[in-house]
């Protein structure tokens, strides 16, 4: 928001603090200068869930209306995890530039590919346009919150429900990463271990219900790159919905979402040239055939670890360790092809990230390549810098958005993308993206054993 013309963290920002003071939403913003916006974000792909674009519409209006360009340097104070910063550099000078003709119905459906749920492109999305699980609740809906203890705590507010729950604000720790595998005995031509990985969706768990309804889905516009997909929410609003007879919304906080949601399994493997191996991982269901399917020469050994919650529907799971694992092994950065059927291949430095992709009809290029970025985010910081810390009895302490080592703008090199336009059949690139940008990233590194690389340099 805009607090006298000046930006501010909602969030964090008492309402005491703006008392007699002009607050503006982006809804506040002049039409002509709200409409520019909107059409710069959708027109350079500087948008796909829409969640956080309104507060960062409102900083980069700030920045423009004080004459400085600084756009990563305002971007301090964010966190996109969707579209990896560069396109909304590119959305800042694209302001008032006419995008020309578009098709937004293919980049939709281009989206949905991508993101794997029916999702929405146009420029009110950036503007919070998008739909999202709360937005439709009933204001005298009740409201529900994971108490602590396996319940959930009722009240008439946000507020009284927090205050029943005994809510306590959580922290980030100092605590160190730990490697709970060891890596399994032999002759490795390389070895790999990692930690237990947040997927960091920005809109958090969330749904509502009325009794005898069905209630909101929490993926809304985005598909939380798989960390949704068992969501607890619309379950829990529907039973308590009908145990009330009240609508009730349910909502988690981020800390919830850390202690409950699931997380990236970690490994420890070793792997030799010849594209044999042993991946030891932490007990997911799924992984295990997913990393036979991809590489039949892996053995997997699955082991049962204290911790939180892991899912085989994140982002590629245990096809892109495999690929990372025998690409190291053999110190080439060659072509990957996903289960989907998409061929990606990717060149990784400190300031720049070359990346080639092939999957079928690209319908949209703006927002294939917004994908591509993204996924090119997300692979760098899952091998140079995130990871949460997690103790001996399995319980996570970093429990805040800035702890978990998420590339911020400043850190996030350029991204070059080529979309190979051959045809056929769309599907979905970015995950394939993904694993190449991470094996790459990680010859990069001279295939350090323990991820995330750059943590603690």
């Amino acid at each position: 928001m805009l607090v006298d013309g000046a930006p501010r963290v909602a969030c964090v920002t008492p309402a005491r603090r703006v008392a007699g003071r002009t607050v503006t939403t982006v809804d506040g913003l002049p039409d002509e200068e709200r409409r520019a916006w909107g059409d710069a974000f959708c027109s350079t792909g500087a948008s796909q869930c829409g969640f956080c674009t309104p507060g960062i519409v409102l900083r980069l209006a700030a920045l423009r209306a004080k004459g400085s360009t600084d756009v990563d340097g305002a971007l301090l104070a964010h966190l996109c995890r969707c579209t990896g910063w560069r396109t909304i550099g590119e959305a800042f000078e694209a302001y008032g530039v006419d995008g020309g003709p578009r098709d937004l119905e293919a980049a939709s459906r281009r989206a949905a590919i991508e993101g794997g749920v029916p999702q929405r492109v146009a420029p009110d999305v950036a503007l919070g346009g998008g739909g999202f699980a709360d937005d439709t609740a009933p204001v005298d809906a009740l409201v529900a919150v994971p108490d602590g203890r396996g319940g959930w705590a009722v009240g008439e507010t946000l507020t009284d429900a927090r205050q029943a729950a005994g809510k306590v604000q959580g922290r980030r720790t100092t605590a160190a990463l730990q490697h709970t595998l060891g890596v399994p005995e032999g002759d490795w031509d390389v070895t790999l271990r990692t930690t237990w990985v947040e997927p960091a969706y920005l809109e958090l768990d969330a749904s509502w219900c009325a009794p005898g309804r069905e209630p909101a889905t929490p993926l809304a516009n985005g598909g939380a790159f798989g960390g949704k997909v068992a969501s607890e929410a619309p379950a829990v609003a529907r039973r308590l919905a009908d145990e009330h007879g009240r609508a009730v919304r349910v909502l988690l906080s981020r800390e919830d979402t850390v202690r409950l949601g699931p997380k990236r399994a970690p490994i420890a493997a070793g792997a030799g040239a010849d594209g044999t191996g042993v991946v030891r991982v932490a007990r997911t269901e799924g992984l295990a055939d997913a990393v036979r399917a991809f590489a039949p020469g892996l053995t997997v050994e699955e082991v049962d670890v204290a911790g939180p919650p892991t899912s085989s529907a994140l982002r590629a799971a245990g096809w892109a360790e495999a690929h990372v694992l025998l690409s190291g092994a053999t110190g080439t950065t060659r072509a990957v092809r996903s289960p989907s059927g998409a061929v990606a291949e990717a060149e990784v430095a400190d300031d720049l990230v070359r990346v080639r992709v092939s999957c079928g009809d690209a319908l949209d290029d703006v927002v294939l390549r917004s994908y591509c970025i993204g996924a090119t985010h997300m692979a760098l910081g899952w091998v140079w810098s995130e990871g949460i810390a997690v103790d001996e009895a399995g319980d996570p302490h970093d429990l805040t958005i800035r702890s978990f080592g998420i590339l911020r703008a400043r850190e996030m090199p350029a991204v070059e993308v080529e979309i190979d336009h051959g045809g056929g059949e769309p599907v979905n690139g970015s995950d394939a993206v993904f694993a190449a940008v991470a094996a790459a990233a990680w010859i990069g590194e001279g295939c350090a054993q323990d991820w995330p690389t750059r943590r603690n340099k």
